[in-house]
């Protein structure tokens, strides 16, 4: 739920990683198995809409954004879910691994269901009025800030520094991704005037691939990139080149574009440069980082699992855009 109001994997990974750790020591978890739920699931940041990537993905390759935070929706909470699935399996297997357990009485739980109502709130304001077809992707985003504001406001925590820390963020967002953006035009126009586009169509073309053996070369392509480049980069360098190729053997381009965005997730917590890893890392401030590898290894295998399950079923992509 957190991501889905962030649109930042590594921010959901940084926040929730500073706020929950210390439950580690305190309930008893199995720490490596705590540290990798964290790195997989602050991934969810760029699947789960409102997200950077996806709006990248969409200037990039021309693709309707609304359509691409629609596409997201469904699979960002399937493979939460399937992460919640894996944790429930693992501490049945190994109990002990699950922490000592606390109880609740219903009245305390009923108690705390409202603190869950303001990221719901911005989430509905985001994603509702895109789906309603209220709001373009940018008038939703202004209608999330407002959102945001509303709740500060009713929390009592509205001051005249939370808004110049949130201009100050934004900025400083909103000027890394412009920056990035106007490399990957220059690096658009670099690829167009040497035909490399052409070029790395033609040859993948003349291998005369079934979609399956192209959709299994664009994986290990992404699964061996992610291992030394960092995301966004890594979808300035490669989405102009693999995105046609897709879409020219049949595959759509919204489908393209979660599915590169879920490869980009699985690049987050792969070694030796899974950026979430050294974010939680960071935030845990003690201990060798493996710990953190070993943890989000199973979960990378899940990722792994379901970017298959998207090509066996992939309208469970295109179910909400296409109606």
């Amino acid at each position: 739920m957190f991501a889905a109001t962030s649109g930042s994997s590594v921010a959901t990974a940084a926040t929730i990683g500073t706020v929950a750790l210390e439950e580690v020591e305190k309930n008893s978890y199995n720490e490596r198995l705590f540290l990798g739920t964290i790195a997989a699931g602050g991934t969810l940041g760029i699947l789960i809409p409102p997200s950077v990537n996806l709006i990248l993905y969409g200037v990039l390759t021309e693709t309707s954004i609304p359509k691409l935070y629609l596409a997201g929706l469904i699979p960002g909470i399937l493979l939460a879910a399937l992460f919640m699935v894996l944790v429930a399996v693992v501490c049945t297997m190994k109990p002990e691994w699950g922490g000592t357990r606390n109880t609740a009485t219903r009245a305390q739980k009923l108690q705390a269901l409202p603190d869950l109502l303001p990221p719901v709130a911005i989430f509905v304001s985001v994603i509702g009025s895109i789906y309603l077809g209220w709001a373009t992707a940018t008038e939703a985003a202004a209608l999330g800030v407002l959102a945001a504001l509303v709740i500060a406001a009713c929390y009592r925590c509205l001051s005249v520094k939370v808004i110049l820390d949130a201009f100050e963020g934004a900025m400083k967002t909103t000027a890394m991704i412009m920056a990035v953006m106007i490399g990957a035009y220059f690096l658009n126009l670099v690829f167009g005037a040497i035909g490399l586009p052409q070029a790395a169509s033609n040859w993948i073309a003349g291998m005369n691939l079934e979609p399956l053996a192209l959709f299994g070369l664009v994986v290990l392509f992404y699964f061996i990139l992610g291992m030394f480049m960092e995301t966004l980069s890594m979808m300035v360098a490669s989405v102009p080149i693999i995105a046609p190729i897709m879409v020219q053997a049949g595959f759509d381009p919204v489908w393209c574009g979660i599915v590169i965005v879920l490869l980009m997730e699985i690049a987050l917590i792969t070694p030796p440069v899974g950026l979430n890893l050294f974010v939680v890392q960071s935030v845990r401030k003690r201990g060798p980082v493996e710990d953190v590898i070993f943890g989000a290894l199973p979960f990378m295998l899940i990722m792994l699992l379901f970017v298959g399950i998207l090509y066996l079923f992939p309208q469970i992509v295109l179910f909400i855009p296409y109606g």
